[in-house]
């Protein structure tokens, strides 16, 4: 009885996934737009800020010479960009997406256009939505996260990040859109670099920032529908439009 309730649920959980995708599919296949369905991973990472641990050895072995027989650090590895867990992985930057998709089984979705199906929203806190986005020749992460900024209210932020540097996220403006019951919320900015921390972004409100009741305003049976674009462009703005 135990294996057979066991199954069953599995049968319920993929039938109810395939569902969730072929709503996402009917709504969205007239735009021509490429649908991702993103289960939600609860976070792993705790209080230890690696992007801060990070920082302070980088500036420590700037202020202190190396003397010789000892480790030295290469100052272009980067500790892992993944927001979920706290690897202990480092590397160069042309190896973070393998590393993302191979360790932490992150889904990789090509397109200049892509629609980003974010399920279970009801989850509580901590809890993330992750993808790497592929288009123009580059990767992009887009992290969608639900956080208690205040104790008992929280928020869900999304953010798409550069797999690259600081320079080279200039080049880009990325938009965010949510549409539903004849109501549009539209994110559109230069995105971060991965080389900055995802904590950071989030501290600083650079990102789309959704309270509760808003984001229960365009969820659709607990799935939250995030229209994904990316433009290369040497002119960027940041706002918000409702």
């Amino acid at each position: 009885m135990l294996f057979f309730t066991q199954c069953f649920g599995a049968v319920l959980d993929l039938i109810h996934l395939r569902f969730q995708h072929y709503k996402a599919k009917r709504v969205f296949s007239a735009a021509g737009q490429l649908v991702c369905v993103v289960n939600p991973t609860h976070s792993l990472k705790h209080a230890s800020n690696r992007c801060a641990v990070s920082q302070t050895s980088t500036e420590q072995s700037s202020l202190h010479p190396h003397h010789p027989h000892e480790a030295v650090h290469d100052p272009q590895l980067i500790p892992c960009t993944c927001p979920l867990f706290s690897c202990q992985w480092e590397g160069h930057l042309e190896v973070v997406v393998s590393h993302l998709r191979q360790t932490h089984s992150i889904n990789i979705l090509h397109g200049a256009e892509i629609v980003f199906l974010a399920t279970d929203m009801h989850l509580p806190a901590p809890t993330d939505w992750i993808i790497i986005h592929s288009c123009l020749g580059h990767q992009f992460l887009l992290v969608l996260r639900k956080q208690e900024k205040y104790e008992g209210h929280p928020q869900f932020f999304a953010t798409m990040m550069l797999i690259g540097t600081p320079t080279q996220a200039d080049n880009f403006t990325y938009r965010l859109e949510l549409n539903r019951n004849q109501r549009r919320l539209k994110w559109e900015a230069t995105p971060r670099s991965v080389l900055e921390c995802i904590d950071s972004v989030i501290s600083d409100g650079d990102c789309l920032v959704l309270n509760t009741s808003l984001a229960q305003l365009f969820s659709d049976n607990g799935s939250l529908a995030i229209g994904i674009a990316i433009t290369s462009s040497k002119v960027h703005t940041a706002e918000v439009e409702m």
